[in-house]
């Protein structure tokens, strides 16, 4: 007399693949910062850096998610996370210049901690596919949101610079209080 859902979707919908993929980067403060930074440290540093900063995090990110996803253990991750907060919230406060190349290998380190991360976190029934591509995608609105706040933050009328100083300071911060627990 009592019938119980159907769920004839399963697979779909926030726990289905696309959506956790998408929504995972959003629901901690420690991918949150590191992605925004990124997007941030790629406006600041500017000409092919603006690009390429976002797109390495990117890339070296879905195969740190595949290599969790293959079941290949990462030690440290959550340390490499926290230091990626320290390390991203440096470069952004005292805005030193890295080369390009430079930038994008200290990204890359980061980005495989974090892709590692995500992929440990797959939902039991979602698609592997679809749910690496929902967290590279969130990523990427993430870089640009990043972007976006660097280039507003130089806009300001009074102390550009030192807005985005303190805006690294406080990823900084957030970062080793990640470290010390």
């Amino acid at each position: 007399m009592i019938a119980s859902p159907a769920a004839a979707h399963t697979g779909i919908g926030i726990g289905g693949g696309l959506g956790a993929g998408f929504g995972h980067p959003f629901v901690g403060l420690d991918h949150l910062l590191a992605m925004v930074s990124v997007g941030a440290l790629g406006a600041v540093a500017g000409g092919g850096a603006l690009w390429a900063l976002p797109a390495t995090f990117m890339g070296v990110m879905a195969l740190g998610g595949g290599l969790a996803l293959a079941g290949v253990h990462l030690p440290g991750v959550e340390t490499g996370i926290a230091a990626s907060l320290i390390v991203f919230g440096v470069l952004l406060a005292t805005r030193v210049g890295l080369p390009t190349m430079a930038a994008m290998a200290v990204v890359a380190v980061f980005a495989l901690f974090h892709g590692h991360a995500h992929g440990a976190e797959l939902p039991e029934l979602a698609s592997r596919a679809t749910y690496v591509l929902g967290f590279v995608a969130a990523t990427g609105l993430l870089h640009l949101l990043g972007i976006g706040i660097a280039f507003g933050l130089d806009r300001l009328p009074a102390w550009p610079a030192l807005s985005l100083r303190l805006a690294g300071g406080g990823v900084a911060a957030a970062g080793l209080a990640l470290l010390i627990g």
